[in-house]
């Protein structure tokens, strides 16, 4: 069994067809089939089938779709620290809801990271639904954001702080200074950050509650841009009420009153509960609930990636 022939699997596993595996990884139809061919051999499993409807997996077949995707999250995570050991460092990977990754994280990485001179800190965010997967496979050390409604035992789950969205509109808007009525909400054009694109979280959790339709929302690339748009009167923005606190005081914003206006949530720290978990991540997990660090949080928005490198490297993905 090798890396090579894991990979090829995995790629069939996730994709449902060996034509679409061979596409992602760049080889040819034969060669991702060969390469089945031979873990069956050495399993003496069939693995999987192809039906009418897709493929159809052994036991066996779905036992080693979850162990290759774990052996190559190991192998990933022993090629990163065999790196890093070579510097004389350790790495942290942290996966990040996208509203945590832009408003929270950039003060906890700084404070946390000069705790350590010998840590390197990764950020990645990630779709909060896709927290579980990354933490089985050990492709993340830690996820921070909202909380899965179902999460695995192997999965040790933190509260880290509590956090209030609200929504906000420019001083000259119809809304501004008015209770708003579900109708009245539910007929805005909303301005929103890549947040409401995922399946969890509280920005898509209050969109579906309102029953806000899909042509009534405009999604920008982060939240910061949407909430631009929404001074100058383009229409409502959700947000978290600490970061638009002195705008809503220096009368740039208006935050509109009514309990639909309003939402309290958590944002929780995940890691596995096995000994193989890195220290560095269940450090920060313990330490991102503590005053300093929601102190650090708050004050750290808008805190530039370029302020805390080389000690944290942030890589985003769309």
């Amino acid at each position: 069994m090798t890396p090579t022939q894991l990979r090829a699997y995995v790629a069939v596993v996730r994709l449902g067809s060996v034509k679409q595996a061979a596409a992602q990884l760049e080889v040819s139809e034969s060669a991702v089939s060969l390469l089945i061919g031979q873990l069956r051999k050495e399993f003496g499993d069939q693995l999987f089938s192809r039906t009418a409807v897709g493929l159809a997996f052994t036991p066996g077949g779905l036992r080693l779709a979850s162990r290759a995707a774990e052996l190559l999250g190991l192998q990933d995570r022993t090629v990163l620290e065999v790196s890093a050991a070579g510097r004389g460092r350790r790495l942290l990977r942290v996966a990040a809801s996208s509203l945590f990754a832009e408003f929270a994280a950039p003060g906890l990485i700084e404070l946390f990271a000069k705790r350590a001179a010998d840590l390197e800190v990764e950020l990645s965010v990630c779709n909060p639904g896709s927290f579980e997967s990354l933490l089985l496979t050990r492709a993340a050390d830690i996820a921070m954001g909202p909380l899965p409604p179902v999460v695995d035992t192997a999965i040790a789950c933190r509260p880290v702080m509590n956090y209030r969205l609200v929504i906000v509109v420019g001083p000259d808007h119809p809304l501004a200074g008015v209770p708003a009525s579900p109708g009245q909400l539910r007929d805005q054009t909303w301005l929103l950050g890549p947040s409401a694109a995922a399946d969890l979280g509280t920005m898509p959790a209050m969109l579906r509650r309102l029953g806000v339709p899909e042509e009534r929302q405009q999604i920008f690339q982060s939240h910061a841009a949407a909430l631009g748009e929404a001074k100058r009167g383009k229409g409502v923005a959700p947000a978290l009420s600490f970061t638009v606190a002195p705008d809503v005081r220096n009368g740039q914003l208006a935050a509109l009153s009514g309990p639909h206006a309003t939402v309290d949530a958590v944002w929780h720290s995940m890691v596995l509960t096995n000994p193989g978990t890195p220290s560095a991540a269940a450090e920060l997990c313990r330490f991102a609930s503590t005053p300093r660090a929601i102190q650090a949080m708050i004050r750290g928005v808008g805190v530039a990636v370029n302020h805390f490198r080389p000690s944290v490297h942030v890589t985003l993905w769309s």
